[in-house]
Formats: C-alpha cells, sequence, structure tokens
C-alpha cells in the first residue's frame, strides 16, 4: 500500500477544498483514484475488504488537524514495531491472550495508518520518492518486529532457549524476500532498465513450466500469508486462545505456530528466490 507517485500523476488534476474544508467525499475522490483496490500486488486483502471504507474517515480527521504524510508514515512504523513489543512481553495464559490481542490491535492500527499516510499524501499532492522509502522501510521493520515477538512469545519469556531463534529465522526470512523483490528495482536502475519490465505480467511468470506450476500451486495455497503482519497477528491471537483453552504450563500453540512460521519464512525466501531469477524480470 505504498504512496506510489504514478498514483497521483493519474488523478484527476482539478482544485481540490483545503484541508480545513475537505470532506470525506473529497478525500475519497482524491486520496483513492481508481484502481487502487484493484493493486492486487500491493493492496492487501484486508485494506480491499473493509479498511479503504473506514481509512477516508480518519484521513479526512488527520487533515484537519494537520498531519503531514510522513508523520502518519513514522506514526505507522510506530505502531507496528510496538505491537511486536507488545507480543513479545513475558505472560502465560490469560494475560498471554490479552498481550496477543493488543498485538492483534496495534497491526490493525498500522494497517490503518498504511492507508492514510499514502491518502493524505494523495490529497496534498506531495507524494514522494522519500515517502515511499519511509513507508518500505516501515514494513520492514514492522514484520521483523512482529515475528521476533512470536519467537519470544513462544519462548515464554526474554531469555534464549530455541524458540526465540526461530522467531529471528523468520524475521530473517521475511527481510530478504522483501529485499530479494525490492533489489530486482535496484539491479535494473543500476544497469540503465526501466523499474518495471516490459511485457507486464508475463514477465513475472519463471520461463520454466514445472517452476511456473510449482509457483502458481504455491500462490494458490497462499501459506506465505502467514508471515505477513495482518495474518500473523491474527494467527499469534489464535495461538494464545488455543493456549488457554488447553491450559498447558507452556504455550504449546504459540511453538506450533513459530516452528511453522519459521519453515514458511525459510522456503518462500528460496522459493522467491528461484521464481525471480527464472523470469524475465532481470532482463
Amino acid at each position: 500500500m505504498s504512496r506510489r507517485m504514478e498514483a497521483d500523476r493519474e488523478a484527476a488534476p482539478d482544485e481540490r477544498p483545503s484541508r480545513r474544508t475537505a470532506k470525506v467525499a473529497d478525500v475519497r475522490r482524491h486520496g483513492q483514484p481508481p484502481g487502487l483496490k484493484d493493486r492486487r500486488n500491493e493492496e492487501h486483502w484486508a485494506g480491499r475488504i473493509y479498511m479503504r471504507s473506514l481509512s477516508p474517515y480518519f484521513a479526512w480527521a488527520a487533515l484537519r488537524v494537520g498531519f503531514s504524510p510522513n508523520q502518519l508514515t513514522y506514526m505507522m512504523i510506530v505502531s507496528g514495531v510496538l505491537a511486536g513489543f507488545v507480543v513479545s512481553l513475558p505472560a502465560t495464559g490469560t494475560a498471554a491472550l490479552w498481550t496477543a490481542l493488543g498485538g492483534a490491535v496495534l497491526i490493525q492500527l498500522y494497517l490503518l495508518l498504511d492507508c492514510v499516510d499514502g491518502e493524505v499524501a494523495r490529497y496534498l499532492r506531495r507524494t514522494s520518492v522519500g515517502g515511499v522509502y519511509l513507508d518500505r522501510i516501515g514494513h520492514y521493520l514492522s514484520e521483523v518486529a512482529l515475528l521476533t515477538g512470536l519467537g519470544f512469545a513462544a519462548q515464554g519469556d526474554w531469555t534464549t532457549g530455541g524458540y526465540v531463534e526461530l522467531g529471528l529465522l523468520a524475521a530473517l526470512g521475511a527481510a530478504l524476500i522483501k529485499a530479494e523483490t525490492d533489489n530486482v528495482v535496484v539491479a535494473r536502475a543500476k544497469s540503465g532498465l526501466p523499474a518495471d519490465p516490459t511485457g507486464g505480467d508475463r514477465a513475472l511468470r519463471p520461463r520454466s513450466t514445472r517452476i511456473a506450476l510449482a509457483r502458481q500451486a504455491a500462490s494458490m495455497l497462499k501459506f506465505h500469508r502467514i508471515i505477513g503482519a495482518v495474518e500473523l497477528s491474527l494467527l499469534i491471537l489464535a495461538a494464545a486462545a488455543l493456549d488457554v483453552v488447553l491450559g498447558t504450563d507452556t504455550p504449546a500453540a504459540m511453538r506450533v505456530l513459530a516452528v511453522v512460521v519459521a519453515v514458511v519464512a525459510v522456503l518462500q525466501t528460496l522459493l522467491h528466490l528461484v521464481s525471480i531469477l527464472a523470469s524475465r524480470r532481470l532482463n
């Protein structure tokens, strides 16, 4: 949900009300250009289903208060990182359920602010390369923080012992996956090529039929989504609730989740790299 500059260029060039006189309908018109919800590779499913319907009200409030787009992005980063910290707090039983709930709520706030900063930027015509960069860094930090927090939650304390390391491994995998994607643009730029390869979606498909089929199967299963911040926060909440129901001395469900997430992160890192190298994105 990054603040893409091209979206601003596509928006209608007509005049828009000032911050103080803007209405929610104005925010929807100028902050949510046509096709925003259809960006399958960038718009999160939660944004399409409910958050983009709520965010204009908060974007309107942010405009009235006077927040800048970058200030909203900084708040987004704080929300995401704080979610990981809250999840990591040493707790058992019902207390662990409350920390998991706190993390899930903070991730919803993170998602909301991720929508709002872009809408405010487009409304004010203040989209920028710096804003896009800051937004990307925010996603890195938030996902790494939440995965690390899962490791501590599975361990049950702020001590090492295996599960913390699994959380760190998953965090490394999530960061590498994003780096693999971002470095396609870096590699093309350093080679004097445009950011987007010619051929559209066809360029994203692996040239090998077998790899293409494997990629399609993985995409259909959606297993990679469990390392995303929104999905992971809900899974952590579900695991904490299950541990309360089971009444075990150790966070058994949380530990199973930590193992699964680490395995998925490692596999996804390798599969994503192979998929990029086997496609036409670097040509």
